[in-house]
Parts: C-alpha cells; sequence; structure tokens
C-alpha cells in the first residue's frame, strides 16, 4: 500500500514519547508498505539530520516550516496565544497546529499521488481538509480532552484551572467532530478505547498499543549505580512536570530520609524553571540526551510519578525492555498489562510511592526479578512487530463494509478473550 502519514515533528530520530511511537510504526510499516511523511518542522531548529534520518524509511519527506509552533513553545508568546484562545472559538491546540501552508502541502500531494491510507498523528492535527480517495485514519496518542479534564481536576483555583477548563469544552468539541471525518480511528489503550466508544459509539477503532524496540533497548552487562533513581521523558510537557515535582516535593524527602545517599537523575528535553531549580548534588537535570540507554543502564530504579495523563507510557515500555525495576503511580502504568510485583511496583500516594523506591533501592534481588519479568513482557507483548501486525489489519477492516467490520472486530475480540 501507499501510506502518508502527517505529524507536528519529524519523528526521527526520536527522543521523546510521541516521536518514538511514529518512528516505531512507520519504519516497521515501511517493511512491506511505502511510506511518505507531510510534517512541520519549527523555526531555527537544525532538521537536516531529522530529514535524513526519516529518509531512511520514507519514500517522501516534505516539511512545513511552522508559523506558530514556536511561539506556542516559548513563555511571552504562548501565553499572547493563550489568551487568543480564551477571546475566540477555537482551542489552543486549534491555533497552533492549523497552518495554511501545511493545507497546501497536503493539497499538492494528494493531487499528485494516490494513496492507500492517510494516518493523522494526534488529534490536534485533524483540521486539515483530507480527500475522500483514501482511507483516513487518526491516531489518537492520548484522548486529548481527557487529559485536559484530569488536570483542571489535579489544579487549584486559580487562573490556570480557569483557563484549562474553557479551552477543556472547546477541544472537547473538537476532537470529537475530528473522529465523525475519519474512516477510523487507532488508540494506544483499551481505556483510551472506551472513552471514545462512550463518547462517539459509532467510531471504528482499533487498539495499537506502544511497542518498543527490543533489540535498541536491551539489557546490557553495564554495572548499575545501586543509589540512582532515573526519570526519563519530555520534562516540558505538563503532567510530566506536575508527576516531577509531585516526586520532588513530596516523595524524595522521604526517600532521602530512609536512604541518605540516594540520587535523582531527570533526563529530558527543556527542562522548566521549576524543574532546572532543584538541580543540586543529588538531583541531576541534563536536559535533552543523545541516548537515554546509557542512563537507563546504570539507573536501580525508574520511576514514572504521572498524576494526569492518558494513553500509554512508552518510557514505561522502554524501561521494561531494558530490563529495569520501575515504581509507577497506577495512572502512569494505565493501559499497560503489568502486574504489581511482578513486572513493576506501583503506588500513588507520597508515602507508599517512597516505600517502593526505598524497597527496589535496597534488595537488589527484588530489582533482578522486576526487570527479568518486565523485559520477558516486553518482548512477548510490546515489540513493533505485532502493533503494526494489528495496524495492517485494521487497515484491511477499513476496506469492509460497517456491517463485517463490527462482525470481524467481534471475532477478533473474542479470540483475545480466549487469550
Amino acid at each position: 500500500m501507499k501510506l502518508l502519514f502527517l505529524a507536528p515533528y519529524l519523528p526521527s530520530p526520536p527522543q521523546s514519547g510521541a516521536p518514538r511511537r511514529v518512528h516505531g510504526l512507520m519504519s516497521e510499516l515501511s517493511r512491506r508498505h511505502d511510506v511518505s511523511l507531510l510534517a512541520f518542522t519549527v523555526p531555527g531548529e537544525d532538521k537536516v539530520e531529522a530529514i535524513k534520518a526519516t529518509r531512511e524509511y520514507c519514500s517522501q519527506v516534505v516539511t512545513v516550516e511552522s508559523r506558530h509552533l514556536d511561539r506556542a513553545l516559548s513563555g511571552r508568546r504562548k501565553r499572547g496565544m493563550q489568551l487568543r484562545s480564551m477571546l475566540g472559538t477555537k482551542s489552543f491546540e486549534r491555533l497552533v497546529y492549523y497552518d495554511t501552508a501545511f493545507q497546501r502541502e497536503l493539497d499538492r500531494l494528494v493531487e499528485h499521488e494516490e494513496f492507500d491510507i492517510i494516518t493523522t498523528e494526534h488529534a490536534q492535527m485533524a483540521c486539515y481538509r483530507l480527500p475522500h480517495t483514501a482511507r483516513l485514519v487518526l491516531d489518537e496518542h492520548n484522548i486529548e480532552y481527557d487529559i485536559l479534564r484530569r488536570t483542571t481536576t489535579a489544579e487549584g483555583a486559580s487562573v490556570r484551572k480557569f483557563y484549562s477548563w474553557v479551552n477543556y469544552f472547546k477541544l472537547r468539541h473538537e476532537e470529537r467532530a475530528a473522529w465523525q471525518k475519519f474512516d477510523g480511528v487507532t488508540l494506544t489503550s483499551e481505556r483510551d478505547e472506551l472513552v471514545l466508544r462512550r463518547d462517539a459509539p459509532g467510531t471504528r477503532t482499533a487498539v495499537i498499543p506502544n511497542g518498543v524496540d527490543t533489540a535498541f533497548f536491551a539489557p546490557s552487562d553495564t554495572p548499575v549505580d545501586p543509589d540512582t533513581i532515573l526519570f526519563f521523558g519530555a520534562i516540558n510537557y505538563y503532567p510530566n512536570t506536575e508527576g516531577l515535582l509531585f516526586f520532588l516535593d513530596e516523595v524524595f524527602p522521604l526517600v532521602k530520609r530512609a536512604h541518605p545517599s540516594a540520587k535523582l537523575t531527570i533526563v529530558g528535553q527543556q527542562p522548566p524553571p521549576a524543574i532546572a531549580a532543584r538541580a543540586a548534588e543529588d538531583v541531576i537535570v541534563t536536559g535533552l540526551v543523545d541516548d537515554v540507554r546509557p542512563y537507563l543502564e546504570r539507573a536501580a530504579v525508574v520511576i514514572t510519578p504521572l498524576r494526569i495523563g492518558g494513553g500509554t507510557r512508552l518510557k514505561i515500555v522502554e524501561a521494561m525492555a531494558m530490563g529495569k525495576a520501575i515504581v509507577a503511580t497506577r495512572l502512569g502504568a494505565e493501559g499497560l498489562n503489568v502486574n504489581n510485583g511482578v513486572d513493576i511496583l506501583l503506588a500513588d500516594t507520597a508515602a507508599d510511592f517512597a516505600g517502593q523506591v526505598t524497597r527496589a533501592l535496597a534488595d537488589e534481588a527484588l530489582t533482578y526479578r522486576l526487570g527479568k519479568s518486565a523485559r520477558k513482557r516486553a518482548e512477548e507483548q510490546y515489540s513493533w512487530t505485532g502493533a503494526v501486525d494489528r495496524l495492517e489489519r485494521f487497515y484491511a477492516e477499513l476496506q469492509l463494509p460497517v456491517a463485517r467490520f463490527r462482525s470481524a472486530h467481534r471475532i477478533e475480540a473474542k479470540a483475545a478473550d480466549r487469550g
């Protein structure tokens, strides 16, 4: 098949969760299909290496320099766009991601090429006019308005909370409307699929889980630092920032009381001032790194203290593939098929989270057992090959009339239930 992907970024080399998903799916699909990409770039970024890496599996890579993304990523300009959104009818996300130049390039591509499937990455990108000559798929990394709802619930009374509520209603309307224009929607977890089906019961859906390259992310013989706790991910993403501040303010002091030599390493792009200011002898903030694996190799424990979010966390799947002991909140591990005490340690309150971390730091045999079990589960359930096999079946199902699609979906669900 000829496949076209629309994305708000170049996915390769992947440096955070969302690009890793797009990179994993596209590169695996390219083994059997012709894959093209239309993506935004941010003004001023060095895109040469990213285009080169993406062209390793794409027959075409077309880029559009965004007029808005650079403004949305910086403080004062971001506030200006948020104010525009507050005073208008469109969500902040719609203002950021719609660009007439992107629509022109899309029109040019579909005029000269016949694509079988066009996949839009993220609901924020569902604002473009798409041709009816191809099957149209929306890849929902998260239910975006559901994350915003959870964010407003977690926030105290503030201007930010009021803004989030206003934006939530706009984004919910836009995202629900987007589902109606696509032939099918893919999601990363059964939980997100249930949310979508509750709000749009007629939508064709498939769960395509986040995966991991188990050859790239693999256990090594590098000595572990028994005192090191690791958080990695896009730190400039609000749910990650909020989770890290929770850990730093409420959990880490309890860990230090029980394990005074404990150190926290924070790896990820664009750490916000609230995180960068916490850097200290026992809190190392690296910023973006070229390869996260050396940090994973040295870590005794990997944490995911998220209290806001949706979809599934690629950071957990990658840590599992590296054979690491992981401590996460239940929301942080939401959507993943993992067992508490077997593949992962789960805790939600500050005291319980600190207890699980210190338990892992103190028990090398426990971390070994957890890591070995996590690696096995990653190999068996979270390979990109398995995810793309399911995606290809969904592409085939989208060619069926609705009644036959639903029948095929029921048969597959029954087969999955039988194991």
